[in-house]
């Protein structure tokens, strides 16, 4: 089923060419981004602190891709390994909190797999990327129709009831097919192993497979339920 919406602020971003060779990354252990996806954080760290300000000086376009299997959230080593593939996001809002802290919103633009890194004197690390492996990622909306709408929505309503989770069914409804599986996909509780999984999977057609699959797993063994909702 598609759905249409407005343009947004990644439409500046047409073809290839129009991303840059190198980019700031944000390594990040359990968190990932995807096209046309808002992913919302709290920088307080030195080091990104000085790449946020950079990104906002400069073409506001920063990576998150997660570390390999580490204890901390975000190692402090430079030179700490990064997974092969992440997504480069707009910096689309940002403000400052009294205490020096900045609360920043990406928008996904499009995957890229980490061909090299630059050495440079910058606390934060900058890498090169390729993004031709995901050129549609550009297209709003593209494989959206291959998607098993029906099956997705009855194997997420069967996910929330398990988990006694209340949702907005009108919203999910009326959300683009896109928009719905990739911002599933950025806040699903799974690991920093599966939530790669749903990274790089090839179209939206099979992360809307790996999405059911995890949530059929789930609904297999069910645990107890959080009460709370999703909106």
């Amino acid at each position: 089923m598609k759905r249409d919406v407005a343009v947004g602020i990644t439409e500046r971003y047409r073809t290839l060419s129009d991303l840059p060779a190198q980019i700031p990354v944000f390594p990040l252990q359990g968190c990932i981004l995807l096209p046309r996806s808002n992913l919302p954080l709290n920088v307080f760290e030195p080091r990104y602190l000085a790449m946020v300000e950079d990104a906002i000086a400069g073409d506001r376009l920063i990576g998150i891709v997660q570390p390999l299997p580490a204890e901390e959230e975000s190692p402090a080593a430079k030179g700490f390994p990064l997974r092969a593939t992440g997504c480069v996001g707009r910096l689309s809002a940002f403000s400052e909190t009294d205490d020096g802290r900045l609360l920043i919103t990406l928008t996904g633009v499009c995957r890229f797999d980490i061909v090299g890194e630059t050495q440079t004197a910058k606390p934060y690390r900058i890498c090169d990327a390729s993004y031709r492996p995901y050129e549609n990622d550009l297209i709003r909306g593209h494989g959206q129709d291959a998607v098993d709408w029906l099956k997705f929505v009855a194997v997420l309503r069967a996910y929330l009831d398990a988990r006694k989770l209340t949702a907005d069914w009108d919203s999910i409804q009326r959300s683009p097919t896109e928009l719905l599986i990739n911002t599933l996909s950025m806040i699903s509780p799974y690991g920093p192993e599966e939530k790669q999984a749903l990274l790089e999977a090839a179209d939206l057609k099979a992360r809307a497979e790996v999405l059911i699959a995890l949530a059929e797993m789930e609904i297999a063994a069910p645990g107890s339920g959080t009460g709370t909702s999703l909106h």
